[in-house]
């Protein structure tokens, strides 16, 4: 009690009695100061960049990639389906074909670039390739709705029509064929020549 009368009446009983601690904001680290050892949560946050410098010069760049990386997957699509290598195969075994470029025909870069439309929903396919053998370089267009074109260019311009073959088109179904004839044909006889 002797102790109560001597405090102020204005300042509250625990203000006095119990000091309340207080921490200091802690700095940031410096870019040079080494690495951080220990956090706390009261530190002050860094400074945020204001400038887009950064996001202008690698903005293009990003764009750039992002394009070429978009060409290259759907040119991959192409060059693995099922038309380019039914093509290829197809030119391989033609034997005008063979005359002209010779053995082991394949395509004519590492990486083949399939140039042109290939819409299978709608039927609409017009591609254009470089093949090579081992006599020489062309380059192999097909253009079908129903084959329409199926030619070779060789490198020096020279353009050989290998649809007029004495041979039956090597891209028409067999069965499709047989009905046309009136033979009765299955489904499951789809065997292309």
């Amino acid at each position: 009690m002797f102790r109560r009368s001597f405090i102020p009446r204005s300042l509250p009983i625990h203000s006095v009695r119990r000091p309340q601690p207080h921490r200091t904001v802690v700095a940031p680290p410096s870019p040079n100061s080494g690495p951080l050892m220990y956090r706390r949560a009261d530190r002050a946050l860094p400074d945020i960049p204001t400038s887009y410098g950064r996001w202008v010069k690698t903005l293009p760049i990003f764009l750039a990639i992002l394009g070429a990386s978009t060409l290259a997957i759907f040119n991959y699509q192409k060059a693995s389906s099922s038309i380019v290598n039914s093509t290829l195969y197809a030119l391989r075994t033609s034997p005008r074909a063979r005359e002209v470029l010779g053995d082991e025909i394949y395509f004519r870069d590492k990486f083949p670039w399939i140039w042109g439309e290939m819409n299978q929903l709608h039927g609409r396919i017009d591609i254009r390739f470089g093949v090579k053998g081992t006599k020489e370089k062309g380059w192999m267009r097909f253009r079908s709705f129903e084959t329409q074109e199926w030619s070779l260019e060789t490198e020096d311009g020279k353009v050989i029509q290998l649809l007029e073959e004495e041979r039956s088109d090597p891209f028409k179904n067999s069965a499709l064929r047989a009905e046309v004839k009136g033979d009765n044909v299955s489904s499951s006889d789809n065997i292309i020549e």
